[in-house]
């Protein structure tokens, strides 16, 4: 998409547009101990298989809650065809500005893959002219009957210079 094209469809979409799902992903193990390492947590629940399998409610390592909630901004990208590695000075970007709702309903385990459902509740303009939107985001599992997650996240979109 070019530079115009994301700026265009993104400020087009009215509340109600579904945005669209991201790809599968897998959430495996090297994944998991890499967020543990860097947000310093050694949690043994996510990041040792032995003592998870021995000890823990879930037969095995699951992913660390926060994990699931930083995939947002990936999955959000896939699902829209965007990439964070454009230009933002000329196409743009997103500013994350909080939640309103988040929910981990579902433990996300070791191997499973996840993807993000996205839809655009609502958006409003701020005081300085800028988008702040609302998604209804959903991560689902697959094969699980429960997602992983269901928030409502509160974005910024800064549109690109002229």
């Amino acid at each position: 998409m070019s530079n115009s094209q994301i700026a265009r469809t993104f400020e087009s979409m009215q509340p109600g547009t579904v945005v669209g799902t991201s790809g599968w992903l897998t959430v495996d193990q090297p994944l998991i101990d890499r967020f543990g390492a860097a947000t310093l947590d050694p949690d043994p629940m996510h990041i040792d298989p032995e003592w998870a399998r021995a000890n823990g409610p879930f037969g095995g390592t699951i992913a660390f809650g926060f994990l699931t909630v930083s995939l947002l901004t990936h999955l959000l990208h896939d699902a829209m065809g965007t990439s964070p590695d454009r230009d933002a000075h000329h196409q743009g970007y997103y500013l994350n500005y909080g939640f309103d709702r988040m929910r981990l309903v579902a433990p996300v385990r070791v191997g499973s893959r996840v993807r993000g459902v996205f839809k655009l509740a609502k958006r409003i303009r701020d005081e300085r002219d800028r988008l702040v939107s609302t998604f209804d985001c959903v991560i689902e599992i697959e094969g699980e009957d429960r997602p992983a997650l269901i928030a409502q996240w509160l974005t910024v979109w800064v549109p690109p210079e002229s």
